[in-house]
């Protein structure tokens, strides 16, 4: 909340104040709660065949709290967020990974949405290469090297 040091003021500037703040009050108390406001956008968007989200974005439907326009929270300080390689992948599209973290994609949500379950398009299920398998892979290269150091110095 803002804090003004009213003994520094003149009289007239105290009044104008007053003036300014019971106008603002005013606006304010004749304003529609947010509540109902939001209902009436929704209603109006899904009348003309869209949500709120499509028309604002995510960020609409999170309700009151951060404005609109202002940045969200970074991460901890000191704290590094690595990439993370993809655990779902689309079976019509190979190009649409998702890496299990955040909200899901389009075509996961619709997939579900149909019966299907996220466990389902795993990408080591969808065609990808098993991790174990590539683990497996490369102890047999270390194995295969040891081997052929040896038989060279032997």
């Amino acid at each position: 909340m803002m804090s003004i040091d009213l003994s520094r003021l003149s009289a007239k500037q105290l009044a104008a104040l007053i003036k300014n703040a019971k106008k603002q009050q005013t606006l304010v108390a004749e304003r529609a709660p947010i509540a109902k406001v939001r209902t009436q956008l929704t209603r109006a968007a899904k009348a003309q065949g869209y949500s709120i989200e499509e028309l604002f974005g995510a960020s609409a439907t999170a309700g009151p709290g951060r404005p609109a326009g202002a940045a969200k929270p970074g991460p901890r300080a000191g704290r590094k967020l690595g990439k993370v390689p993809p655990k779902y992948r689309n079976p019509a599209n190979a190009q649409e990974t998702w890496t299990g973290r955040g909200k899901q994609p389009r075509w996961l949500a619709e997939l579900t949405a149909a019966g299907k379950k996220v466990e389902d398009f795993l990408i080591s299920k969808v065609g990808g290469v098993k991790k174990a398998t590539a683990k497996k892979a490369s102890a047999r290269k270390a194995v295969t090297k040891r081997a052929t150091r040896k038989s060279k110095a032997g």
